[in-house]
């Protein structure tokens, strides 16, 4: 069995949170996800607080770990941006591994997110590549709306091989992150996605970034990896979905529900249980 790369996103979970949370409840939430032994932590964002208000001490919370020593854990640390300047800010910080951008197949939900449309976007991720490569970060691509959208903007799944062939061809993205923004894709499609993109560009991580509710994930999850997909977000408790996509957040993948599912097919394997254990409960008290 290959084994699953395991994403636990906790700025997905707090950005659109309805209740303050704190700097150092974060740090103190990061450090028990850090020991739990996730391959990837996405752990904030370098956007304006206006935009997403939770996410504005980002930095803060990275430097805190920082001085502990966290950074000495393997797992890469990952961080979301919207244009150049949030990326300049992630490319200043040294723990920062990997740069995160949203890109829409639907010009509706491009400038809902990020304030651009898609020739627009193209450019800045253009500009973002180019920043984060000098400064050794490595560059994931979301596609928002990747299996389709609710606004009327055209979508097929041939649009989504194409996106994904020019983002490796053209920039070079190592990472691209299929993400159903508004939890509304059958594991039908989402099979039908992958089975269609990890053929065709075999040297690519494809990942997926599901939201889904708590009576669908598995089946979801199930298909992307009988599809190939071998890299995996989740949010402890389900947590999370996209606030500039619709006023009802649908939520995330349990993160959960992922590590036991995949702790059974011997894919994946928790490092620390005690740092598990706490991490679980620490979310209980933040999302309750």
């Amino acid at each position: 069995m290959d084994r699953i790369h395991l994403v636990e996103c906790p700025r997905d979970a707090i950005q659109g949170w309805p209740t303050a949370i704190s700097t150092a409840e974060k740090v103190a939430y990061y450090r028990s996800l850090l020991d739990v032994g996730f391959d990837t932590l996405d752990m904030g964002s370098f956007v304006s607080p206006r935009a997403i208000p939770q996410m504005a001490d980002t930095r803060e919370v990275l430097d805190a770990l920082v001085e502990e020593g966290f950074k000495s854990r393997p797992t890469r640390w990952l961080v979301i941006v919207a244009n150049a300047r949030g990326a300049r800010d992630a490319a200043e910080v040294a723990a920062v591994d990997d740069v995160g951008f949203p890109l829409s197949l639907s010009e509706t939900f491009q400038q809902r997110n990020t304030g651009s449309g898609l020739k627009e976007a193209w450019e800045r991720l253009a500009a973002i590549r180019d920043i984060t490569g000098a400064a050794g970060k490595r560059l994931v691509v979301y596609t928002s709306m990747g299996f389709g959208n609710p606004y009327g903007d055209p979508y097929s799944p041939n649009l989504l091989v194409e996106t994904a062939q020019r983002l490796v061809e053209e920039l070079g993205v190592e990472v691209v992150s299929l993400s159903d923004t508004v939890g509304t894709a059958s594991p039908a499609e989402i099979g039908a996605a992958f089975e269609a993109l990890v053929p065709a560009s075999p040297l690519t991580n494809f990942g997926a970034h599901l939201h889904a509710s708590p009576f669908e994930w598995a089946e979801k999850a199930a298909a992307a990896h009988a599809a190939g997909c071998r890299r995996f977000d989740g949010a402890l408790r389900g947590v999370g979905g996209c606030p500039m996509a619709k006023d009802d957040l649908v939520g995330n993948l349990p993160t959960e529900g992922l590590v036991e599912h995949f702790v059974a097919l011997g894919a994946w394997s928790v490092k620390d249980n005690r740092a598990w254990a706490q991490a679980q409960s620490i979310a209980a008290d933040l999302f309750a």
